[in-house]
This record gives C-alpha cells, structure tokens and sequence, in this order.
C-alpha cells in the first residue's frame, strides 16, 4: 500500500495544531515532515524528519505521545515513531538553509495620511495585532483586545491588563488603537500615561486651563491609559480620572488601561476607582515561556532585517526571559553586525549572551553572596562544596550556572567571578558561561533550572 507521506503529514498537522498554541506549533512542527513510512502487518513504522536537534529533541520528549496518536487515527493503526535529523527533500535539493516564519508579518504599507492620525493619537505604528505573539501566557488578554477592537465600548469596558515588565501589556492596548483607526479614521483615540494625565491635569491648574484639559479628554471615544498605578495616592488626579472615566464610557467610549498589578493590589487606590476598574475586564499576561520568546525572537528579528536560524532564535529565547531584553539584544548584535562588520554565528550570540544584558528586575538589586546562597539552596549543595574543586556533574554543573548568574545578570567581570569562586582562571569562567548559554537552548532541566533560581531571587 502507498501512502502519501505528504498529505498524510498535513493531515496530522492539522490536527496537532488545533492541540498546541500557535507559538508552540509554529516553533517545532512547522519544520517537521515524514522521511519514511514503513507498512508491516498490524502496524505502522514512521520516521519524522526533523530540521534540527533542537526541534527533534524537543518533540521526541514533549510531544511524543500526541504525534503517535494523531498518526494513529489518521492511518487506522498503531504506529512506532522514530525522530530524525532530516531536511525536507525539496530544501536538500536546493542545498540551501531555508528559515522557516513563526509568524507572517503582514507589510502595511501606511500612507502619509494614516500615519498623521496615528501619531496624533500618540499610536506607535508598529505596534499591531499582525506582529503580537501570542501563546497560552497571552493569549486571553489577546481574544479580550480584539474583542474590544471589533466592539469598543461594548464588548468589555474598561478593560484592564495588567502583568509584568516586557510581557506586551502597552503592544496589546495600542493594537487596538490601531485596528480601530484602521476601519475609521475620524474615530477620537488618545493614548497617554499615567505620568502624562497626571503632568496635564497640573499643568491644567497652574495655568487655569483646566476646561480644555476635560475637552481633551473626556469628549474620547477610546481612551488608553498606560501604567495607571501612577495616580494612586494623588488625590486630585484620581478625582479628575474619575470624572473622566465616568464622561468616556456615559458616552459610549472605551477605556482600556494596563497596570504592574491588578486593581485589588493597588495601594491608595480609591474604593470608587478601584470598583469601576473591576467593572469591566480584567486579564492578565504571564511572563512568556520557551515557545513564545522564539516566536518573539524571530518576530523581532525579521522587523530588524536580522535573518537568524532556528537554532540561533532558540538559543537567544534560553537566555533571555522578555520581550525587552530580547528587542535589546538584538539592536546590540546588529550594532555589533554592522560596525565590526563580522558575520552573524553562534559563537557571536554566544559571546554577547555572556556580556550580560541590561536588567530592570530584582536581580539587577541583588548581591553576589545573595546569588551564591540560593544557588546553594536550590541545588542542596552546601557553599564550600559549590565553591570546592569537586569536578564531578552534580557539584561542578552547579557551579558554572553559578557563574552564568552571576556574570549575565550582575554584569560582572570574568576575573572578578573567577576570584569569588574559588580564585578560578578567567578562561574557566569563559568556558562555563559559554557552556551554560548553549546548554540553556537544547537542555531542558538547565533551563528550567535557571528560571527556578530567578524566580526564588
């Protein structure tokens, strides 16, 4: 019996897809096909082509099961899976590395017009529903913002999105914007901060303007407020947003806002605020995981004419925990691309992953001795051990995740990490950031290991 490796393949991508996130599905199955189907008499014996380690070593342990039963009902028999590193046949042919989308990006090509409104509005263009990433972290707030696109002021109002540093709390609510400017240019959309209606409402009482401040706002149809935590404890901005609010939405308007935390964590928050806030929406976005940082990375990258390989994008989503410090990342490697005009490898991100990147979170805070005691605990291994001359795995692993730590995240220098762990060799330093910043992209536990101590720091 011939079977159709082709449509077969397509047949049971239509159905894992439905399974996954489209971040998940796009970063590893999209690179996969069938090799070889065997037939036997009561079964199936299939090899799945993979492009790369990464990809076959990450289906093999995750997805396994839900491959094998898919390729089961589609055939009508049980089947043995074997994974491989195989290109697809038409890409050997060309002899040729082919990098294969996350995600298309639309090119909208905005008139000079259209970008005006945008920019009256205080709309970033580039910030659009088409080039948003979305995974199981986001992908509520995402169906919320284009629920609201489609109806503002009446699918939720307000709607409220609150998360992290970095995670797409302002992309998400511009997006929005963006949308509906794009179906009608006339429609009246300002997006400010917290900061920014605070410094106008002022602005307003010291030169008396303060009518054409409620002009201003409060004849809105869909009003942005990002970082809305900033007017908590000013007494006479939050009566002002009050007043605001209760004009925007009498009317019919939209308010979207976003916050660091939702409403009922927001201190000298008042009770009248905090109620209309939790009126409405109120959806969160988790810091992204594995899956979506690569949809991310590769998003960024081609906004950036940065062509990266699959294994490349993976090894920069390890490493790296937002979509801040990714975007930053990247300027730094294209900087460096174009100005030493050396050639893009693994070794280069390699090499600049272990420079360190700028941090704006709790580690940036923290001391080494601070680091050294959570390593420690994490791994159960007391501190002279960790810092001993043991060069067994479980004690000498420990160790250099030590060291990465200590120099990505404090920025410190080589030297100076090699003399706090036992007056070790710069080089050796090197060599175990090196080997943790490539080990963080194809080892799960490493990465999961990693992320554990961030988050007990």
């Amino acid at each position: 019996m011939d079977i159709d490796k082709i449509s077969t393949w397509n047949d049971a991508l239509q159905s894992i897809k439905v399974s996954v996130s489209s971040a998940i599905f796009s970063t590893w199955f999209s690179q996969t096909h069938i090799a070889e189907i065997i037939p036997t008499d009561e079964r199936f014996l299939i090899e799945i082509g993979c492009n790369s380690s990464f990809v076959k070593n990450t289906i093999e342990t995750r997805y396994f099961g839900l491959v094998q039963d898919t390729l089961t009902k589609i055939l009508g028999k049980p089947c043995d899976l074997t994974f491989v590193i195989k290109n697809v046949p038409s890409q050997k042919e060309a002899g040729s590395k082919t990098i294969t989308p996350l995600f298309e990006i639309k090119e909208e090509r905005l008139d000079e017009e259209f970008t005006n409104i945008l920019l009256r509005a205080r709309i970033r263009p580039g910030h659009t529903f088409e080039n948003f990433a979305v995974s199981s972290s986001n992908q509520m707030a995402h169906a919320a913002a284009e629920a609201v696109a489609q109806s503002p002021g009446k699918a939720y109002n307000p709607l409220f999105i609150w998360g992290g540093v970095g995670v797409g709390k302002t992309h998400l609510m511009v997006s929005v914007a963006h949308e509906v400017l794009k179906k009608g240019s006339e429609t009246k959309v300002y997006f400010c901060t917290g900061e920014d209606f605070t410094n106008d409402i002022v602005e307003g009482i010291r030169n008396k303007t303060t009518q054409a401040f409620r002009n201003k706002y409060r004849k809105l149809d869909i009003l942005l407020v990002d970082d809305i935590q900033f007017i908590a404890g000013k007494d006479s901005v939050q009566e002002e947003f009050f007043h605001t609010f209760n004009a925007v939405t009498s009317a019919g308007g939209q308010i979207i806002l976003t916050s660091d935390k939702p409403p009922s964590e927001i201190s000298k928050l008042e009770e009248r605020l905090r109620s209309r806030f939790e009126a409405g929406l109120i959806v969160d976005i988790a810091p992204p995981d594995f899956e979506l940082r690569c949809a991310i990375t590769q998003i960024k990258s081609k906004e950036k004419g940065l062509a990266l390989e699959m294994d490349q994008v993976q090894l920069i989503a390890s490493n790296l925990e937002s979509a801040r410090k990714i975007e930053g990342f990247l300027v730094n490697l294209l900087t460096q691309i174009k100005i030493k005009k050396v050639p893009l490898t693994n070794e280069l991100i390699e090499t600049s992953l272990g420079k360190g990147v700028e941090t704006n979170g709790k580690m940036a805070k923290k001391t080494p001795e601070e680091i050294f005691d959570t390593v420690s605990k994490y791994y159960q291994i007391g501190k002279r051990v960790l810092l001993g001359d043991s060069r067994a795995r479980p004690i000498a692993r420990p160790r250099q995740i030590l060291m990465y730590l200590l120099r990505t995240e404090l920025q410190m220098p080589f030297e100076e990490v090699g003399r706090l762990i036992g007056g070790r060799d710069h080089s050796t330093v090197m060599h175990a950031v090196n080997k943790i910043t490539s080990l963080a992209s194809t080892d799960v536990q490493i990465r999961e290991d990693i992320l554990g101590i961030k988050n007990k720091i």
